[in-house]
């Protein structure tokens, strides 16, 4: 038996290759060169701490410490209270009384422009309900609300809600309510939950 064995094939090197390479090669060469010629040397180390340290002379020679101004008592406080807790612009002072209006008979200004104004009535709280919906019991409106604490507060018109608010009207979208003595009528809209 004869066994025929061909011959490993070698392949010469091609050209195109060779002449990359050869161009990279070059190309790497000229960049170190550039970038090595373009960038300026850095000084030693040892004179860069000479340069630091004559700096630093001059810059200590051009100050002028006055220690005989921290031996000078300092100065003594004003008059005026003071409390670091608490942040306080006092008001200004009220003009004198001769910048004011004079006021004619009754207490009123003697211009005829100004009015002094009556004193405001006292303010009413606020009520404190969410209006959250209706519903109807019959052929009555029953308004549904919530005082915050979890369970709603139902009334009729008319009706007193938890004894301190009187329900005036029942709208669509609101509910009209005062105190019972007839002060502070507000409309409170709904909210839902």
């Amino acid at each position: 038996m004869s066994t025929s064995e061909s011959p490993a094939p070698t392949r010469a090197p091609r050209p195109f290759l060779l002449v990359m390479l050869g161009v990279a090669a070059v190309g790497l060469v000229v960049y170190s060169m550039w970038s090595s010629a373009a960038s300026p040397k850095a000084p030693p180390s040892n004179q860069r701490r000479e340069q630091a340290r004559s700096s630093s002379q001059t810059a200590a020679g051009a100050l002028s410490v006055r220690l005989d101004a921290l031996k000078q008592p300092p100065p003594e406080p004003d008059e005026t209270p003071r409390n670091p807790f608490r942040f306080y612009v006092k008001p200004p002072p009220a003009p004198p009384l001769s910048q004011r209006p004079p006021s004619g008979p009754g207490g009123q200004s003697a211009t005829p422009g100004m009015q002094q104004q009556p004193p405001s009535a006292p303010t009413v709280p606020p009520i404190p309900l969410k209006f959250i919906g209706t519903m109807e019991q019959g052929s009555r409106k029953v308004a549904i609300f919530s005082d915050g604490r979890g369970l709603p507060v139902y009334a009729f018109e008319g009706q007193l809600v938890l004894g301190q608010y009187k329900l005036v009207k029942i709208g669509v979208e609101s509910v009209v309510m005062e105190y019972p003595d007839g002060r502070g009528r507000q409309t409170i809209p709904m909210r839902g939950q």
